[in-house]
C-alpha cells in the first residue's frame, strides 16, 4: 500500500562543478565550464521537476603553501552569465545564483538580478554569501577591509537595499525615486528595470552561525544548510523557524534545504560499497594531506598518507592555506581526530575520509525515497539541495529511480504548477513597499 507523506519536499541541484566532491578520474566525469554540462544538468533537473538549479561561486583561485590549488570552486563562468544562457533552454526550473553581498554595490547586482528574473520569466534566485577574507580581497578595489563581524550588517542592509529598488517601480509599471542613507550604502536616483515578474527574485542565505540563522530568519526565503542528520537537522529547524515570529513572517515564508549527497545501489550492500569507494576517490592521499595541513597549520608533506596522525601539535597560528576558512579551534579538532583514530585505528587517511563527511543518503531507491520523506515528514527539512558526485550526470539515476518513487508516496509534486519559483516553493508574493512618500 503506497503510503502518503504530509507534507512534500522541495528540491534542487546543485551545480558540482570543481571541488573534493567531484570524482574526477571517473570516466564519466565531464567537462565543469562547457555549457554542454550546465545544460544537462539543468535539463535532468527540470526533467525531475526539481525547483531550481544552483551555481556556487568563487572569486578567487585558492592557494595552499603559495601554490594554486587544482580542486577548486572558481575556474569556471559567472554564474548570473551561465543562468541567463540557461533560461533559453529551461521553461520551469529556478535558476539560483551565488553572489558575494561583500564585492558587489546593490544598485548593479539588483539590475542584474531583475534582468534575470526577466528573461527567465521569474525564475531567479540569489543565494547571498559574504567574505571578511584578504586574500580574496586583494581582487576589488576595497580589498580586505571589511571586519569580520561586519559581513552580516553589510549583507543585510545589501539585500534591504536591493529590495527598495525593485520596489522602486510600482507593481502597475509606474517608476519612482528611490533614495537609501545606511551605514553601508548611500544611493540615490532611479532604477531602470521594471518590477520583474516574481516582484523580488529568492534570496537564499547559506550559513549556520547565530548571527547567519538571524539574518535567515529576518531576510531568506530558503536556507541551505549543511546538517545532515536528522537529529542536527530537527534542531536546525525548530530554531530558524522559532525565529520567523519576531519579524512578522509565518513557518512556510522561510524554506530550510540541507545540501545533500546521494548513492544509490540496486541493494544496501551494494550502495554502501560504492559509497566507500566514491570517498576513498574523493580522497586520494594528496587530499588527505591537504585535509590534514589545512587543520595543523603545518606543512606534513613528509608524513605518509597511510601512516599515523602527527604526534606533533597543530599550530593555531599557522596559515598554509589561502582563500580558506578554517574551521574550529585546530587544537580540539586534533584531539578529535586523535581520538577517533586511536579508537578505530585509523590512518591519516581513514581519518579524513571519516571526518570530512559521508553521502546523506545510500540505499536502493526504496530505501532512500523512504529516508528523505521522513526528513520532511519529521521537520528535519523542507526539501534538499542534491550534491551529485559527477559531472554532469550524476543527478540522471536519481530523477530516474528516486523521484518516482517519492510521487508514488505523495512526498513529490507529478507536475509543475506554476511558472515562477516562488511558485514553486509556495512562498508569498513579495508585499510591494512604495518607499519614500
Amino acid at each position: 500500500m503506497t503510503r502518503t507523506a504530509r507534507r512534500q519536499m522541495h528540491l534542487a541541484a546543485h551545480f558540482p562543478g570543481v571541488n573534493s566532491t567531484t570524482v574526477w578520474q571517473d570516466p564519466r566525469s565531464g567537462s565543469q565550464i562547457d555549457f554542454s554540462s550546465f545544460e544537462h544538468l539543468a535539463r535532468t533537473a527540470e526533467r525531475g521537476l526539481f525547483d531550481f538549479f544552483f551555481l556556487a561561486e568563487g572569486l578567487r583561485l585558492r592557494e595552499h603553501k603559495g601554490r594554486i590549488h587544482d580542486l577548486d570552486v572558481v575556474g569556471r563562468p559567472e554564474s548570473i552569465t551561465v543562468l541567463s544562457a540557461l533560461a533559453a533552454v529551461t521553461e520551469r526550473l529556478g535558476l539560483a545564483a551565488t553572489v558575494n553581498a561583500t564585492f558587489n554595490e546593490p544598485y548593479e547586482l539588483a539590475r542584474r538580478l531583475s534582468s534575470l528574473d526577466h528573461l527567465s520569466g521569474g525564475r531567479a534566485a540569489w543565494n547571498v554569501v559574504t567574505s571578511s577574507d584578504a586574500f580574496t580581497g586583494e581582487n576589488f578595489r576595497r580589498g580586505g577591509y571589511l571586519d569580520r563581524a561586519d559581513r552580516y550588517t553589510r549583507a543585510a542592509e545589501f539585500v534591504a537595499t536591493a529590495r527598495e529598488l525593485w520596489d522602486s517601480w510600482t507593481p502597475c509599471g509606474r517608476a519612482r525615486p528611490f533614495a537609501h542613507d545606511g551605514r553601508h550604502f548611500s544611493v540615490a536616483g532611479e532604477f531602470d528595470v521594471r518590477r520583474s515578474p516574481q516582484g523580488h527574485p529568492v534570496v537564499i542565505q547559506a550559513g549556520d552561525s547565530d548571527e547567519g540563522r538571524e539574518f535567515a530568519a529576518s531576510a531568506a526565503d530558503i536556507v541551505f544548510t549543511r546538517h545532515g542528520t536528522l537529529e542536527s537537522g530537527r534542531a536546525f529547524y525548530a530554531d530558524v523557524k522559532r525565529r520567523l515570529a519576531a519579524y512578522g513572517r509565518g513557518p512556510d515564508e522561510l524554506k530550510i534545504m540541507p545540501g545533500v549527497t546521494f548513492v544509490l545501489g540496486d541493494t544496501a550492500a551494494e550502495a554502501q560499497e560504492r559509497a566507500a569507494e566514491i570517498r576513498r576517490q574523493q580522497v586520494s592521499p594528496q587530499n588527505a594531506i591537504l585535509a590534514l595541513e589545512q587543520v595543523w597549520g603545518r606543512d606534513l608533506s613528509g608524513y605518509d598518507p597511510d601512516g599515523p596522525l602527527p604526534d606533533v601539535d597543530p599550530d593555531p597560528g599557522g596559515e598554509l592555506a589561502q582563500g580558506r576558512v578554517r574551521i574550529g579551534d585546530p587544537l580540539a579538532v586534533a584531539a578529535q581526530w586523535r581520538a577517533l583514530a586511536e579508537a578505530k585505528g585509523l590512518s591519516i587517511r581513514e581519518t579524513v575520509i571519516e571526518t570530512s563527511g559521508r553521502q546523506s543518503f545510500v540505499g536502493t531507491p526504496q530505501e532512500v525515497a523512504a529516508r528523505m520523506a521522513e526528513f520532511v515528514t519529521r521537520e528535519a527539512a523542507d526539501g534538499f539541495i542534491l550534491v551529485p558526485h559527477l559531472t554532469p550526470g550524476g543527478l540522471d539515476d536519481f530523477v530516474d529511480r528516486v523521484v518516482p518513487l517519492l510521487q508514488e508516496r505523495g512526498a513529490f509534486r507529478t507536475e509543475y504548477s506554476g511558472t515562477t519559483l516562488r511558485g514553486h516553493l509556495g512562498l508569498p508574493a513579495p508585499v510591494w513597499n512604495s518607499g519614500r512618500p
